[in-house]
């Protein structure tokens, strides 16, 4: 088996492989960006061992979307607390300090430590296929308001007068409306830029739609416990599914809110005795929390009493939805450890 020890940064990632005694194999630098990530995947295969996995040090403001490339990819992925680097590089028996030395102990480090002992995530089968169609959905979604923001432009300057709904673009019926008005119009540059444009929204619609449809039915199979809850729907449940990457790996639902950053920090000081947000953690995961937080408090009564209950203690805003997602982290755990229960309704 190969580790890959990787020391991450702002604009560079560099990599080192070692073997099982830790004797290094290969180093690799390459740019913080996505064809970065690339190059560094395919070196990796270069390798030997086709059994590998990767240690990054935990600094998830820069190492975040590397770590989630190579799960969209297949790959293992464990993370060394940067506690644990406090005297790895001395075991390096090389004077001076570099990002190859660094990236040496890092792998180093996991080894001493055990790699059984840090937390993994590795995503494969049905659950890989989520994550791909749900990230691949979530691109093509932005590529399609992009579209519609410059396209609302070129109307504007066709039809001063024409007042069109916000995100009224997005749905087929007022894509067609805006279709038939341009081809009966005078043709000129503006013209066939605005058909070229919301053709290529109509196409993108259609596979966004294809995408959705294809996810509800991997969540159904995967987590129909999810889909039963009252405020969780398909593109909620298929990032849930995607970043917590195997249920298993969390021993406790405290270490699950801890990854996706819903465990408040203590900033207590004096006569002050308060939390703040915590901001390490998967963020995308925390979102996806977030939007379920968000959804409940609109659509289920209950949480919206608990809401106002946390507000009429003192607490802010802010506040009250931080303690509704420590709740919502704890609900979720348990429907995803216990697939066999029939959920009811959420109890702040």
């Amino acid at each position: 088996m190969v580790t890959i020890g990787v020391d991450p940064h702002k604009r560079t990632h560099t990599a080192v492989g070692v073997d099982e005694l830790g004797r290094q194999l290969s180093a690799r630098t390459e740019l913080a960006e996505r064809d970065g990530f690339g190059a560094l995947w395919l070196w990796a295969r270069e390798m030997p061992d086709r059994e590998r996995v990767w240690v990054i040090e935990d600094c998830r403001h820069v190492s975040g979307p590397f770590e989630r490339f190579l799960l969209d990819h297949g790959e293992t992925v464990v993370r060394l607390p940067p506690r644990l680097m406090a005297d790895a590089r001395h075991s390096v028996r090389e004077r001076g300090k570099s990002d190859p030395i660094d990236a040496l102990a890092v792998a180093r480090a996991a080894l001493r430590e055990g790699l059984g002992t840090l937390p993994t995530a590795r995503l494969s089968g049905l659950e890989l296929e989520v994550r791909l169609l749900s990230v691949h959905r979530e691109r093509l979604v932005q590529a399609r308001t992009r579209l519609i923001n410059e396209l609302r432009w070129q109307l504007h300057d066709l039809w001063p007068g024409w007042r069109i709904p916000k995100r009224a673009l997005v749905h087929a019926g007022w894509q067609r409306k805006v279709a038939r008005r341009l081809n009966a119009a005078e043709l000129s540059a503006r013209v066939t830029v605005a058909r070229d444009e919301i053709r290529r929204i109509r196409d993108l619609t259609k596979t966004i739609d294809e995408l959705y449809q294809q996810l509800d039915h991997l969540v159904a199979q995967l987590a129909p416990q999810l889909l039963a809850e009252r405020g969780i729907g398909v593109l909620i449940a298929a990032k849930l599914i995607g970043e917590i990457a195997g249920i298993n790996r969390f021993a406790t639902e405290a270490k699950l809110a801890r990854i996706a950053a819903c465990a408040p920090i203590p900033v207590a000081s004096g006569n002050s005795s308060r939390h703040r947000l915590d901001p390490g953690g998967n963020r995308q995961l925390n979102h996806a929390i977030h939007m379920l937080a968000i959804t409940k408090i609109i659509h289920d009564p209950e949480t919206a009493v608990y809401i106002a209950k946390q507000r009429s203690r003192g607490k802010t805003s802010r506040e009250a939805i931080r303690c509704l997602k420590r709740h919502l982290i704890r609900r979720v755990y348990k429907l995803l450890t216990a697939p066999g229960e029939i959920p009811g309704a959420f109890h702040c």
